[in-house]
């Protein structure tokens, strides 16, 4: 019996724009890969498309993505052809998605001047199955007559999973087959001429929780001059990506966020969506504005052991219906097992307002503010010790609840599991800064009673700040440094991991510390050519094709890179940024969710993780804080401006259509 294995995407051409997504091979055919297929809302309503002219096959030439919604692929119809070696008969497939679906408009063009009569034929396998399914491996074909299928007036109709999907054809005949339906047209090409046939499938998903966003971006769009055009590359695709992410929930369709990322996290992620907008203050508040009173609408008010709810918590993700992992994991559909995003929550919500967020939006948030910082100190601290810790109490969330959530990414240097309930480094880091910050935010815009509160936040802060220092360093010839986390009976886990970048600029290290941790960023060991790899190459458990021991994620190399240059280490911030950049130009711009850790100096372009997800919302939004972090921004918001100190290596990086409090400004 063969295993079920996910889905790679690495070599799949991928057209979206939320909640629509279509992945196929890069001639455009669907049906040779898992992945294939055209999705609405978690659901794939098409899992095979092959085309043939004439009875044969097109001649793939080339596939251009203008923008992450589109796609142009181009093609030959020789055996339409005269035998002259220019070629003169083509076939243009413009590909769409849409908030409402996805579209194809096949167009031949003939430059012979003899008219060409042919047939096309298009045969779709229809589907139903729920995105989740495909992930695990476990997909099978579903039977037509489970689908619902009708043929009428043109319009193909079927309905699975909670969604409806309806294909108006535009010029072609359907006809039903077993496994979907042919479309056919027999057409005549004029002389010298185009002839154009197409169809266009909306879909409606009855039970849906979130939905594209039909509104226009909320961030500006800057305006880059450097000597290294990687960086204004790289912002430029991944803003057309990012655009392509925004969603709403459907009770606040007027209030927009970003999805994780594609094909598998289609949704409102607590911890991801707020680091997106973290990363994308430099463009304007809108976006932190939405996705805080977003996440503030569904902050916990009750304990509840199965969904991981508690007071005061931000949740972990959102989706449709209950989502199957494996045999033991079963996430519902309100999600709270994340022991960050609570903290980095108050966090969005103070360098918003240094950016600029309106003082009404933060006056109006400070209930959700009061419930975060308890939150931290009555459920987040389970056990009293001072230090925030998670623990799955349903038997069926996750057991790792911090940003590297697999199974094993909490490890032992000798590559054993550490056991929790688990106390992770970098939790600290944001748990400190959002009680100082909060505390700042209470003494600003509250009230009486919360002015006075500040002060006791602040000291929380301090004790938990004296707690790190006391448990979590680590002697080591190589230098001193802080565990990855504290394990269920207090112990050091000695791993050393990726974690530490987290650490700067949040105020918990000290200058002799956060010099340590600098300096361990910037070895051979940690930093792999093309960013930090998530775990240390001397560690035990340590393979550069593990998903969080050993691999690079974007994300958290550009989190490290803001910490080094916030904390003056330009040299290790400047080498990261390199890598980075180095690691965008190898996916020609569109940076996935994690790739290879493998070395540069051996591989000489970055090895993709073949699972990975792209694009994804915090990697594209990494651009910018690449961006932020070579000029060094520093906001006032009260001027409406901005402060830049670059970089060595990035003096004649200029940026212009950045926002402070809806000012446009320009920095470098």
């Amino acid at each position: 019996m063969t295993a079920a294995l996910q889905p790679l995407l690495h070599d799949a051409l991928a057209v979206l724009r939320a909640p629509t997504q279509v992945w196929s091979a890069v001639d455009g055919t669907l049906g040779t890969a898992p992945i294939h297929g055209v999705y609405y809302s978690d659901v794939r309503l098409v899992r095979g498309l092959r085309l043939r002219i004439g009875g044969q096959d097109a001649e793939h030439l080339t596939t251009a993505t203008p923008a992450a919604d589109r796609a142009g692929l181009h093609s030959l119809l020789r055996h339409l052809d005269d035998p002259t070696p220019d070629p003169g008969v083509r076939l243009e497939i413009e590909r769409t998605a849409t908030t409402r679906g996805w579209s194809e408009r096949l167009t031949i063009v003939n430059r012979r001047d003899v008219a060409l009569t042919t047939v096309i034929e298009l045969e779709l396998d229809l589907d139903a199955v729920s995105l989740d399914v495909i992930k695990q491996g476990l997909a099978e074909p579903v039977a037509l007559d489970e689908l619902e299928l009708s043929i009428r007036d043109g319009v193909v109709a079927w309905r699975g999973e909670g969604v409806s999907a309806r294909l108006e054809l535009e010029g072609l005949t359907a006809q039903r087959t077993p496994t979907g339906v042919r479309l056919t047209a027999e057409v005549e090409v004029p002389a010298r001429g185009s002839l154009t046939r197409g169809l266009t499938l909306e879909a409606d998903d009855a039970i849906g929780v979130v939905r594209g966003a039909e509104q226009p971006v909320p961030w500006s769009a800057p305006r880059v001059d450097s000597p290294d055009q990687r960086l204004p590359r790289w912002l430029e695709r991944s803003l057309a990506d990012l655009d392509c992410l925004r969603m709403t929930t459907a009770q606040h369709p007027d209030r927009q966020f970003l999805a994780a990322g594609a094909p598998w996290f289609f949704t409102l992620f607590g911890r991801d969506s707020l680091w997106a907008a973290r990363f994308l203050l430099p463009l304007g508040t809108d976006l932190a504005r939405d996705t805080l009173h977003v996440l503030a609408g569904l902050q916990g008010d009750a304990i509840v052991d199965g969904t991981a709810e508690e007071p005061g918590k931000i949740m972990h993700e959102l989706r449709r219906q209950t989502l199957v992992i494996d045999d033991g994991t079963a996430l519902p559909p309100l999600y709270y097992g994340t022991v960050d995003a609570t903290a980095l929550w108050v966090c969005l919500l103070h360098d918003a307002w240094r950016w600029g967020l309106a003082d009404d939006d933060v006056r109006a948030l400070l209930p959700a503010l009061e419930g975060a910082l308890a939150w931290m100190r009555d459920h987040g601290d389970a056990d009293g010790d001072g230090l925030l810790e998670y623990v799955d109490r349903s038997g069926h969330g996750l057991a790792n609840q911090g940003w590297k959530d697999s199974g094993d990414s909490v490890q032992w240097r000798d590559g054993t599991l550490a056991e929790g309930p688990i106390a992770l480094c970098e939790v600290q880091a944001y748990a400190f800064e959002a009680a100082m910050h909060g505390a700042e935010l209470l003494r600003t815009f509250g009230d009486e009673r919360q002015r006075a509160s500040a002060p006791s936040w602040e000291a929380w802060a301090g004790e938990l700040r004296a707690r790190f220092h006391e448990s979590f360093w680590i002697d080591d010839p190589d230098g001193a440094y802080p565990a990855i986390a504290l394990d269920a009976a207090k112990r050091r886990v000695d791993t050393v991991t990726s974690n530490l970048g987290h650490l700067l600029g949040t105020g918990l290290l000290d200058a002799e510390q956060s010099a340590l941790v600098a300096r361990r960023l910037g070895s051979p060991q940690l930093s792999s050519g093309f960013g930090l790899r998530t775990m240390s190459s001397d560690s035990g458990g340590y393979w550069p094709l593990s998903y969080h021991g050993g691999s690079v994620w974007t994300h958290d190399t550009a989190i490290a890179v803001l910490g080094l240059a916030r904390e003056g280490h330009d040299e290790v911030a400047a080498q990261l940024i390199e890598g980075l950049l180095a690691a965008a130009e190898g996916f020609e711009y569109r940076v996935p969710e994690l790739h290879s850790g493998d070395a540069r100096s051996d591989v000489g372009r970055p090895v993709p993780y073949p699972a990975a997800c792209r694009p994804q919302a915090w990697s594209a939004a990494s651009a910018v804080a690449v961006l932020t972090a070579a000029l060094r921004l520093r906001p006032d918001a009260r001027a409406g401006s901005v402060a830049s100190a670059p970089l060595p290596g990035f003096a004649g990086l200029r940026a212009a259509g950045l926002r402070v409090a809806g000012r446009e400004v320009s920095a470098g």
